[in-house]
């Protein structure tokens, strides 16, 4: 029997085995250097739509663990590349229906340029009770009518 050995170092896959550390406030109110462990990046995944919630609404990542996960993986380069390329893909069918050759409905339009022009509307301003995404897909298909 042979035994073989490498020369060529074991390497671990990019994010793993890296210990993370996070600012959190403590009961006093001060910011300390805690661990951010495996479970606080899972449940940050599983509860999301619920954590985005909270930082669209200016909660500070350092209130919890599970908020402060949730802070580095939005600010990550990949979900920031991600969420451009989906901003880029509903801004392209709405700027392709209103450009594309032939009729569209005066509402489709109406929308699209009361958008552009409220500068308190939800293009414009994080507290509009509009949402944003709402209006352009109320927008595009009104224009595809």
């Amino acid at each position: 029997m042979t035994a073989t050995t490498s020369n060529t170092p074991f390497r671990r896959p990019a994010g793993q085995g890296r210990t993370r550390h996070v600012l959190l406030r403590d009961d006093l109110d001060r910011l300390t250097l805690r661990r951010l462990r495996l479970w606080h990046r899972l449940l940050a995944r599983c509860a999301a739509a619920r954590l985005d919630r909270q930082l669209a609404a200016g909660t500070s990542p350092e209130t919890s663990a599970s908020l402060a996960a949730r802070a580095m993986q939005l600010t990550s380069m990949q979900v920031r590349r991600d969420l451009a390329t989906s901003v880029q893909r509903v801004l392209a069918t709405l700027a392709s229906s209103l450009a594309a050759a032939g009729p569209v409905t005066v509402q489709g339009v109406a929308i699209v340029s009361q958008l552009l022009a409220d500068g308190a509307g939800p293009l414009y301003c994080a507290a509009c009770a509009d949402d944003l995404g709402d209006v352009i897909e109320n927008a595009t298909q009104a224009l595809l009518r």
